[in-house]
Formats: C-alpha cells, structure tokens, sequence
C-alpha cells in the first residue's frame, strides 16, 4: 500500500512551493493565460482550491464533485477572484484536505472519484500530489517539468504509463532513457511497437501532455511519436 504519511510531507512541501510562487504575481498575472488552453492563471488556481475540496468529499464518502457542470462552473465562477481571495481559498482548502487526512480512517478502503473511477483511499494524497505539481508546470511562473522532484517524477511515470496500457489507439511503446535504461512500457498491444528515449523530464511531458509533449524525444524505433488522449 501507498505511504499516504509520506506523501502527505510532499502534499504540504509541494503547496509550500505552490503558494511562494502565487504570491510573487499580481492581479493582472493572474489573468494571463495559463499552459492550459482556455484557462487562466486564475482558473489553474480555482480548479486546484475545488480539487482540495472534491479529494475532501472522496475521503468523506460523498461524491466528488456534484456533477461535471457543477465542477467546471465553480471554476468559472472562481477564476476572476483577485490575487489575495486566490491565496485564502488555496490556503484554506489545503488545510481543510490536511485536516481530513488527519481523521481516523481505513486508509486501504476503496473510494470513487470522478466517472466512476475507484481508487485506495491511501493513493488520494498522491493523487492531490498530482494535481498541485502538473498545475504549478501549468501556471507557467518559471516552474518547469525539469523542476519537479525526481521521485515524483519517477512515479507520475509509472502512473501515466500504467493509465495508457491496453488503451485501444496507442501502440505498444517502451520508454528509455537517452542511454538505453528501460523506465516503463505503456500503450496497447496492436500496431508496429515503439521506443522513446529522452531524459526523464521529456518522458513525463510526452505521458502528461505537457510541455512539448514529448516532440524532443527520439524515436529509437516505431512510426513516429504516438499520440495519446488528454487526460
């Protein structure tokens, strides 16, 4: 089972990055456009203050969000805030997501989070881990995928690959690093097999569809560089 106490360390020191980097921007900031097509700086922050909110209910046993339109109009609503309501909010749902995690609870238990996806209750501050360091990346304040932590880096690998394998439309692709080092396998099982090295950084834009999304990886074998769904 996940080390959900661990990761909780990383939840907090990642949100500590998170929250120096927002306060050094200023209103007119927050409104620029994010790394995320169609959303704002201040939109990235709204749907990382609702996300700590949602991973509360799914540690309560409600569900997630009340419904996809009530997800993505919370956001809408909350994206124009000024800079000092976006740091409270943040501040605050973090809290409140510490202070649920601090409950006792059957950390192997199952919950369910969006569109029927289940998951360990001791994956869920992962899984926040998640979604405070690929939107720190996608606020695009000089945070870069090359900054992340490397042993997030190395599990967000292993957790995208693990999300594309079997998926109909992608083939069979082995990920190495530029020296030839096997990291991880993903994709279907039809189609003419493929190998992408390139350092690790690269790897996990090409997995999370960040960044470059993989283009300067070199395609070692195969038809070219696959391209996967958004997640």
């Amino acid at each position: 089972m996940t080390d959900h106490v661990h990761d909780l360390r990383s939840v907090r020191e990642a949100t500590d990055r998170l929250l120096t980097a927002v306060a050094k921007l200023d209103n007119a900031a927050l409104a620029e456009e994010s790394l995320l097509p169609g959303w704002s700086r201040g939109h990235v922050l709204a749907h990382l203050s609702r996300n700590a909110d949602a991973l509360v209910n799914v540690l309560a046993g409600r569900p997630m969000y009340e419904s996809g339109e009530a997800r993505d109009a919370d956001i809408e609503r909350d994206a124009p805030r000024p800079l000092d309501a976006q740091l409270a909010d943040l501040r605050a749902t973090h809290e409140g997501f510490l202070a649920e995690t601090g409950r006792d609870q059957d950390w192997s238990r199952t919950v369910e989070l969006r569109n029927g996806v289940t998951d360990l209750a001791s994956n869920v501050p992962f899984r926040r881990l998640v979604e405070i360091e690929l939107h720190h990346v996608d606020l695009n304040v000089g945070y870069e995928l090359s900054d992340l932590p490397e042993e997030f880096t190395d599990r967000e690998i292993a957790f995208l690959a693990d999300r594309w394998s079997g998926r109909p439309g992608v083939p069979p692709v082995t990920l190495t690093l530029s020296d030839g080092e096997p990291v991880a396998r993903t994709g279907g099982t039809e189609g003419t097999p493929v190998t992408l090295s390139g350092p690790k950084d690269e790897l996990l834009g090409w997995l999370a569809g960040r960044g470059v999304k993989g283009a300067h990886l070199a395609v070692e074998a195969g038809d070219g560089l696959p391209e996967l769904p958004p997640l």
